[in-house]
């Protein structure tokens, strides 16, 4: 089984992502095989600890990793790499829950830019509101939001303690998680003989979240406009 899924995995697979943001490319890099480690842990950093990140892909970046690990393309424990994306997803939360207290409500008048829009802040302000400290878990699951919702808390001025309690939490569900989820499917050889199929369905299934917020959204934003134009007083 372990020879077949090492034949399998040694070409990577076109999926939807340009080269540069598919894991199913990058990660199989030679070139990039030393730094493979601290190249995972920066992505995941990046995406839930530096407010640019938000456009990299987290989820299925864990879950290839993962998957190529088992099937021997990157030669590291998973244990290793388990530990290591655990740090680095929970110090990413870590450094937005303090960017959030330290800039307070100014994150939220913060101008339109070609790498932020105020959308997201509102969208995972919405997604606070609503779960409250869950969300710090709830939303590592949820692309863009999981970039944003440590810096709300932060702002919000989640007791600390309470916010570190969930970030761990975070940090092993999703992080870990995914990460063992990729590595336990990588031992199946259908996993192997379907790989394209498979990255395709990561990607699918990452890209869906954001569809759902954005028509919420949406609908959110025709609602108010139909409610502003029924009051003539407004």
């Amino acid at each position: 089984m372990n020879s077949l899924l090492s034949a399998l995995s040694v070409r990577p697979v076109a999926g939807i992502l340009p080269d540069w943001l598919d894991p199913n490319v990058f990660l199989r890099d030679p070139a990039l095989a030393p730094w493979i480690v601290l190249l995972v842990c920066a992505i995941v950093f990046a995406e839930t600890g530096l407010l640019v990140g938000f456009f990299l892909p987290g989820d299925s970046l864990l879950f290839t990793a993962g998957l190529l690990t088992a099937t021997g393309t990157i030669q590291v424990p998973i244990i290793v790499l388990g530990l290591c994306v655990f740090i680095a997803a929970f110090a990413g939360d870590q450094v937005g829950y303090y960017i959030g207290h330290r800039a307070g409500p100014a994150v939220f008048r913060r101008p339109d830019s070609r790498l932020f829009r105020q959308e997201y802040v509102d969208r995972a302000h919405e997604f606070f509101e609503r779960f409250g400290g869950r969300a710090v878990i709830l939303a590592r699951f949820v692309p863009i939001v999981r970039t944003f919702t440590p810096v709300i808390a932060g702002v919000a001025k989640m007791p600390y303690r309470t916010f570190i309690t969930y970030n761990v939490v975070g940090a092993l569900l999703w992080g870990v998680g995914v990460t063992l989820l990729g590595f336990w499917l990588g031992q199946f050889a259908w996993v192997g003989e379907n790989i394209d199929i498979i990255f395709i369905v990561i990607v699918a299934l990452s890209v869906i979240p954001i569809a759902v917020e954005l028509l919420k959204a949406r609908r959110t934003n025709r609602a108010a406009e139909r409610e502003r134009a029924a009051d003539p007083a407004d």
